[in-house]
């Protein structure tokens, strides 16, 4: 073990093959070893195979035969993520390019290769800032690289070798764009890292850049051609500091593509701004929709309650059919007896029956001495509520609530006001035993004064008293009174279906009002799907978009993309940063649509309410939330493609990429 080399190549060999499948050998039988401490050049002309053999140490290029072994173990037996961890963990590379990140300033520059090392950001902000003094860029390190000269760039380069604690270092022409003093210092700093213990291997075209280091290793067509020693390698030993690996985190993805959309930021407000038409105008018709509902509905429970089942003979029913409207709103029917009335009030979860009749065209009022014909009275019931009176209170026994439109025909449109606590006499024709007439007489006291004439619950009816009011009358004549419709109230709301159910088992009949109204509902429910549907279609478009921009950014930065793999970086890290990118993309696209949706909402709404007294948009906070996800969604999915095709560039090629 105590002669085990840091670095070995046994006969590595490097070929491509061109268009013609003609097969180019780019390295030749190359076999060499490192040892820590050494400055090694590797010197060369162009094309001579000298940054081939630095990316095959690299782990950036796989494709050769032969075998690369650091501290005993092979490459070649490695899985692609323990490539990955070996070039994060053992190796710093040098570019003659720098390959700096030019939206990111100097320390974040040297951050960005510990983002996917267990250490927290203020451990990475201290290391970072040591190894920035150490170069010399201290002072520098909130500038972004196009703020600083060639020299200081290459220093941040070599921070960022450095911000791993690397055993190897490869520099590829790190002096190549640098003047002759600026490289002397650049050589002299590289020196002082490989007294630490360090193995600094340089590729270079210069033999007085070469002359520098502890060793020159001359390549010419793929082969070493000399291998020469000019000093002994510093045997510092090097310290071994504990590293543990992870993947990039979400918070740091996040950190790096809200970097990059800040640099876009006008292209992708605008980006942003066409996906959120698509979910804004989904969340507008679903707002509609749920207003309208909501509106019918309380239109409907304002006169329909809504734990009520109205019951009608079987006949009625039919009779009711054929008349084309609901029983209680047409002629009265076949009426019920007290059996019926038993079954009824006796059937599970109701709580109680109310009795319900109509008398139509057999009515008279009689009030200041005139006769006046009256075409249909009815029976008070719950629907008819406080809040619907114009004038005065609900009528109790021998009371009459009357309509304003028959009010003013007793008097006139401006008095009519004047008949609360007034009496008429009520007179109703019917016939008796051997169909003799008789004449139903009963002196009533005006209570009130009705305003939803014509659309209350009884179609026609002028005036409404209470049931035991008129059973009473009847009695005085030996008359019984039969109800032609029974309103059975359910004990609580989820009980109604099974009530309607078991009045249809007892061979009798529900209303069906309850049944249209909600098949109105459906209707406007389905009218409202069916435009968020068409509307939707536009979120296609803001997908697409979304694509064509990933896309886009993923060619701008291809050379961002080669040097987050050569530090270490997985195709997962990657994904993960396009994959936040989009999100982020989303989000603002959600945003955006939710509040010009929150906006125009309040806006239509108060237009709404001083037109027609009603506000038909209600934009709930599910919404919201649901227009945000959606968006986010889409956007995520839409950067599926991108995210892959930035995962699978190539490390090398990405480098090279202008």
């Amino acid at each position: 073990m105590k002669n085990m080399k840091l670095l070995e190549l046994k006969h590595v060999n490097k070929s491509y093959k061109l268009a013609g499948k003609e097969s180019v050998s780019i390295l030749r039988d190359v076999s060499i070893s490192f040892e820590s401490g050494e400055f090694v050049s590797i010197l060369g002309e162009s094309g001579s195979g000298k940054s081939t053999l630095m990316n095959i140490i690299g782990g950036m290029d796989s494709d050769y035969q032969g075998d690369v072994i650091v501290q005993g173990k092979t490459l070649r037996s490695m899985k692609e993520k323990e490539i990955d961890a070996y070039r994060k963990e053992k190796i710093g590379f040098i570019f003659q390019s720098f390959n700096l990140i030019p939206h990111l300033s100097v320390l974040e520059n040297v951050m960005i290769a510990m983002q996917m090392l267990d250490k927290s950001e203020k451990e990475r902000m201290k290391c970072a800032m040591e190894i920035l003094k150490e170069v010399g860029l201290m002072n520098h390190a909130k500038k972004r690289p196009n703020q600083l000269s060639g020299g200081q760039k290459q220093r941040v380069a070599i921070a960022r070798a450095l911000a791993n604690d690397p055993e190897i270092i490869l520099a590829d022409e790190p002096t190549g764009s640098l003047d002759q003093e600026t490289s002397g210092q650049i050589l002299e700093l590289l020196d002082s890292i490989a007294k630490k213990g360090v193995l600094i291997i340089t590729v270079t075209h210069s033999q007085k850049v070469a002359d520098f280091g502890s060793r020159i290793v001359s390549v010419e067509d793929g082969r070493i051609i000399e291998d020469q020693f000019l000093k002994e390698r510093y045997t510092t030993v090097k310290g071994t500091v504990q590293k543990k690996g992870k993947n990039l985190s979400l918070i740091a993805s996040f950190k790096l593509a809200m970097k990059n959309m800040r640099l876009k930021a006008k292209r992708n407000i605008l980006v942003a701004l066409g996906g959120s038409i698509g979910i804004f105008s989904v969340i507008l018709m679903l707002s509609l929709g749920n207003g309208v509902t909501d509106y019918m509905n309380d239109e409907i429970n304002t006169n329909l309650n809504p734990l009520l089942v109205d019951v009608v003979k079987s006949d009625e029913a039919e009779a009711v059919e054929e008349q084309g409207g609901p029983p209680n709103q047409q002629m009265g029917g076949a009426p019920f007896t007290e059996e019926d009335i038993a079954t009824i009030s006796g059937l599970k979860n109701v709580e109680r029956v109310e009795k319900v009749t109509t008398i139509r065209g057999k009515t008279n009022v009689i009030y200041s001495e005139k006769n006046y014909e009256l075409p249909a009275m009815a029976t008070l019931t719950d629907t008819i509520i406080k809040g619907n009176i114009e004038e005065g209170t609900l009528p109790s026994e021998n009371e009459v609530l009357l309509t304003t439109s028959f009010a003013q025909s007793l008097t006139s449109e401006v008095t009519y006001e004047s008949l609360i606590g007034e009496s008429i006499k009520l007179f109703i024709n019917e016939m008796g035993e051997n169909n003799q007439p008789i004449t139903v007489e009963r002196e009533l006291i005006i209570s009130g004064i009705y305003a939803q004439e014509d659309i209350g619950p009884i179609e026609g009816a002028s005036a409404y008293v209470s049931y035991t009011t008129l059973e009473d009358a009847y009695s005085e004549q030996k008359l019984i009174l039969q109800p032609v419709q029974l309103n059975a109230y359910a004990k609580k709301q989820v009980d109604v279906e099974e009530i309607k159910a078991d009045v249809e088992k007892a061979g009798f009949v529900s209303s069906p009002i309850a049944s249209i109204m909600e098949q109105v509902t459906t209707y406007v429910n389905m009218a409202t799907w069916l435009l968020a549907g068409i509307a939707a279609i536009s979120l296609l478009v803001s997908g697409i978009m979304i694509l064509v921009v990933l896309y886009i950014s993923v060619v701008e930065r291809t050379r961002e993309i080669g040097i987050l793999r050569a530090i270490g970086a997985r195709k997962k890290d990657i994904r993960r940063i396009f994959f936040s990118e989009s999100a982020l993309m989303g989000l603002l696209s959600g945003v955006i649509a939710v509040t010009g949706a929150l906006v125009i909402s309040i806006l239509l709404n108060n237009v709404l309410s001083n037109s027609f007294g009603a506000e038909l948009i209600q934009l709930s906070p599910e919404y919201m939330l649901f227009g945000m996800g959606a968006s986010t969604l889409i956007s995520v999915i839409a950067g599926l493609l991108p995210s892959s095709k930035a995962a699978k560039l190539d490390p090398m090629e990405s480098l090279r990429y202008e």
